[in-house]
C-alpha cells in the first residue's frame, strides 16, 4: 500500500521542481527583457471532427457493399449495371425529394428537429416580390431564372427603368453561365459533354479538341444585354469573355478582349485562365498556338495579374491538346509554378501526362509517372481543380500500357493516402482506375495473389466487366487453379455477365479441357447444368442466346464424366434438332461413359448419330463398339453393314479426291 504514496510523493516533487524552473526563468526573462509570454488560443475543432475521428477508426469491409448504398440495404447492386442505374437513381431521388421541398414549402411547416437546423428547412425558390422592379429582377436573379429575369429587364427598359449597373452585371453572369438557357438545358449539354470526354478516353485519345460545341448563338441575349448597357465596366467585359469560351465562341471571346483593351480595362485571372484554354482553337499551326499562350501570359505581366493554380493548368491543358510536341513548354511551365511557390494539383499532373501521351509508346509516360509519384508519395491533396479528379484514372491507364506492377502499386498507395481516394471522380471514373489495376495485378501477378485482390475489391469498390472475369479466367488456366471455377461462374451469374456468350464457351472449356477427380468433376457438371439453365432461358427472353456446337458438346462432356449419361445423351439428341454438328471428341467420350455405365444401347445410338452427321470417324466408332461392347446378332450386323459402307463411301471420296488432284 505504501507504492502509490511514493509515487504520488515523486509527481509533487517533479512538480515543484518545474514549478521553480519556471518562476527562476520568468525572473530571469523580466530582467533580461520587456517580451510577454503568449499563451497559446484555444483550439477550435471542426463540427465533425468527432466523426471524422471515429471513421478512420473502421477498416474497409470487403464484403459490404459501396458505402454510398449503405442507407437503404434493399438498394444494394448486385450486378455491374444496376451499380450506375442506382447511384442516379438515388441522386435524382435527392433532386426530386429537394424540388418537392423547396416548391410547396407550405406543405412543411412543422419543425421537429431539436436543435433547430436551418440547413435542413425548405428554400423558397418561387418568387416572392410580383411588381416589375429592380427588386424582383434581383430576386430572379438569384433564383436562376434565365428567361424571367431577361424578360423582367426588358419590361424595366420599356417602363423607362435603366437598372444599376451591379444589377446588370448580375444579370450577364447569369445568362453567359447558363449560355442563355434555363439552367436543366445546361446540365444535359454538360452531362453530353462529359459522356464525350469517357468515349474519348476510353479509346486511350488525348483530349485534342474536347472544347465544348459552338452553342453561343449569334445575338443572343448576353449580346443584346451588354449591347443595351449605356455604361459598362471591366466586369461586363470578363463575364462576356468567359461565356464565350465556356460555350465555344472562342474566336469571339478573343474580340472581345481587344474591346476590352482598347477601353482601357484590364482582365483578371479567370478572364485569362478562359482565354488559355481556348488559344488552341483559334490557330492553325503548332507555333501559333504557343506564341498566342505566351502572348497572354505576357498580358497578364503587363496588367499586374498574377497567376494561380488554374492559369497554370489552363495552359497545360491547351498544350495537352497541341500534342506531345510541346514537351519541353510544358516542362517550363512546371518550373515556371516552382518559382512562383504554387503546388501542383492532381490535375497539373494528369495534364502532363496527357502531354507525353504517344500512340504506342509508354515509356515515357511511365519515366514522368515514376518521378511524380516519388514527389507526391505521403502527400494527401484535396480538390483544388475539377480536373483532379482525372489523375488516378489516367495514371493508373499508364501503369497498365508500361505494364509496371511496381508503379501501380505505388500509384495505389498514393491513393489510399489520407482522403486521397476521394479524388478517384466519378463512380465512371473510379471503375475505370479499379478495373486498371485488377487488369494489371491479373497480368502480373500468381493466383493466390490475383485471388486476394479479387476479394478485397469486389463487391465493395469493384465490380468486374466481361473482361475482367476473363482474364481472371486465364490466371486461372495457366496456373492450373480450375477448381476455383464453379464458385467464379456464381459470381459471374451474380453480377450480371451470364449474357455474354464468349465468357460461357470460355468457363465451359476450361471445365472440359482435362479429367478432374470425382468430386470436382461433379461441381463441373452442376456448373454446366447451370450454364444450360441460362442457354434455356434466354430462349424465350428479348435477347436470345444459342448455344453453339462447341458450347453443348463440353455440356455433354462435363455431364458424361460426372457419371449423367443420360442428360448428356438428351443434349446429344437435340443437335439435329438445332442443326448443329457434334465433334468427335464429343462421341469419344460418350462412348466412354457408356462403356463405364455399361450401357450398350446408348452405344449403338451414338453409332447411328454419328452416320446421319456423316461424321468422318464413324467406322472407327462403330468399329470400337463391336470391340468392346457385348451386343446382340442383329445390333452387330448392322454395325458391320456401317462400318463397310462408311468404308467405302470414305475410299470412294479419296480416289475423287486424287483424281482431282
Amino acid at each position: 500500500m505504501a507504492l502509490p504514496c511514493v509515487r504520488l510523493g515523486a509527481v509533487r516533487f517533479r512538480t515543484a521542481a518545474l514549478l521553480r524552473c519556471l518562476c527562476q526563468s520568468s525572473s530571469h526573462h523580466a530582467a533580461t527583457a520587456t517580451e510577454e509570454i503568449e499563451l497559446p488560443r484555444r483550439k477550435t475543432w471542426d463540427k465533425t471532427a468527432v466523426l471524422q475521428a471515429l471513421a478512420y477508426t473502421v477498416n474497409h469491409d470487403p464484403t459490404s457493399a459501396s458505402y454510398t448504398f449503405q442507407d437503404d440495404p434493399y438498394l444494394i447492386p448486385s450486378m455491374s449495371t444496376d451499380y450506375k442505374l442506382y447511384s442516379m437513381a438515388k441522386e435524382s431521388g435527392k433532386n426530386a425529394a429537394k424540388y418537392i421541398v423547396n416548391m410547396y414549402p407550405d406543405l412543411f411547416q412543422k419543425d421537429l428537429a431539436e436543435p433547430h437546423i436551418p440547413c435542413l428547412m425548405p428554400e423558397s425558390i418561387q418568387p416572392q416580390i410580383e411588381s416589375v422592379s429592380e427588386a424582383a429582377l434581383s430576386e430572379r436573379i438569384n433564383l436562376r431564372r434565365v428567361k424571367e429575369s431577361v424578360d423582367l429587364f426588358d419590361q424595366l427598359l420599356q417602363g423607362g427603368t435603366t437598372p444599376s449597373l451591379e444589377i446588370t452585371n448580375k444579370l450577364l453572369d447569369l445568362v453567359c453561365f447558363y449560355g442563355d438557357r434555363e439552367p436543366s438545358t445546361d446540365e444535359q449539354q454538360q452531362q453530353l459533354e462529359d459522356n464525350e470526354s469517357e468515349n474519348s478516353k476510353k479509346k486511350n485519345v488525348p483530349q485534342k479538341g474536347l472544347p465544348a460545341k459552338m452553342t453561343w448563338r449569334p445575338n443572343n441575349n448576353a449580346e443584346r444585354i451588354f449591347n443595351l448597357m449605356p455604361e459598362r465596366n471591366a466586369h461586363s467585359y470578363r463575364t462576356l469573355i468567359r461565356g464565350m469560351v465556356k460555350h465555344g465562341a472562342y474566336a469571339q471571346a478573343f474580340g472581345m478582349y481587344t474591346d476590352l483593351l482598347n477601353n482601357r480595362f484590364t482582365g483578371d485571372v479567370s478572364t485569362f485562365n478562359a482565354l488559355i484554354l481556348a488559344a488552341p482553337e483559334t490557330k492553325p499551326e503548332v507555333k501559333d498556338k504557343c506564341a498566342l499562350i505566351v502572348d497572354l501570359l505576357n498580358h497578364m505581366v503587363q496588367q499586374k495579374v498574377t497567376p494561380n493554380l488554374l492559369t497554370f493548368n489552363a495552359v497545360l491543358k491547351s498544350l495537352r491538346r497541341i500534342g506531345p510536341a510541346v514537351k519541353g513548354m510544358a516542362m517550363q511551365t512546371l518550373m515556371e509554378m516552382k518559382a512562383l511557390h504554387i503546388d501542383p494539383s492532381l490535375g497539373t499532373y494528369c495534364h502532363l501526362l496527357g502531354v507525353h501521351y504517344r500512340p504506342g509508346d509508354s515509356l515515357a509516360q511511365s519515366q514522368l509517372l515514376a518521378s511524380i509519384l516519388g514527389q507526391t508519395q505521403g502527400r494527401s491533396f484535396t480538390a483544388e481543380d475539377p480536373d483532379d479528379a482525372l489523375f488516378f484514372g489516367e495514371a493508373m491507364r499508364v501503369c497498365l500500357e508500361a505494364k509496371d506492377l511496381d508503379l501501380a502499386y505505388e500509384l495505389h498507395k498514393l491513393m489510399n493516402t489520407g482522403d486521397n481516394w476521394r479524388l478517384l471522380g466519378k463512380p465512371s471514373q473510379e471503375f475505370a482506375y479499379y478495373g486498371r489495376l485488377f487488369h494489371i495485378v491479373c497480368m502480373m501477378e500468381n493466383t493466390n495473389v490475383v485471388l486476394k485482390w479479387y476479394r478485397d475489391l469486389v463487391p465493395s469498390r469493384y465490380y468486374p466487366t466481361s473482361k475482367g472475369f476473363q482474364n481472371l479466367l486465364q490466371v486461372l488456366e495457366m496456373e492450373n487453379r480450375l477448381e476455383l471455377i464453379p464458385e467464379l461462374w456464381k459470381d459471374i451469374k451474380r453480377i450480371g455477365h451470364s449474357n455474354k456468350d464468349y465468357l460461357l464457351e470460355e468457363v465451359l472449356n476450361l471445365m472440359a479441357s482435362a479429367k478432374q477427380p470425382a468430386e470436382l468433376q461433379a461441381a463441373f457438371a452442376d456448373t454446366a447444368t447451370s450454364i444450360k439453365s441460362v442457354y434455356d432461358s434466354s430462349e424465350n427472353s428479348k435477347h436470345q442466346m444459342k448455344a453453339s456446337a462447341a458450347a453443348s458438346g463440353n455440356i455433354a462432356i462435363l455431364l458424361t464424366r460426372a457419371g449423367r449419361l443420360e442428360e448428356a445423351w438428351k443434349i446429344l439428341k437435340s443437335f439435329q434438332a438445332k442443326h448443329l454438328v457434334p465433334r468427335s471428341n464429343v462421341i469419344t467420350e460418350l462412348l466412354d461413359g457408356a462403356k463405364a455405365a455399361g450401357s450398350r444401347a446408348v452405344a449403338v445410338d451414338l453409332v447411328h448419330l454419328a452416320v446421319s452427321f456423316s461424321l468422318p470417324d464413324t467406322a472407327q466408332i462403330a468399329q470400337r463398339v463391336l470391340d468392346d461392347f457385348t451386343l446382340t446378332e442383329e445390333q452387330r450386323i448392322s454395325l458391320q453393314d456401317l462400318t463397310q459402307s462408311s468404308g467405302t463411301s470414305s475410299s470412294s471420296s479419296s480416289s475423287s479426291d486424287s483424281d482431282h488432284d
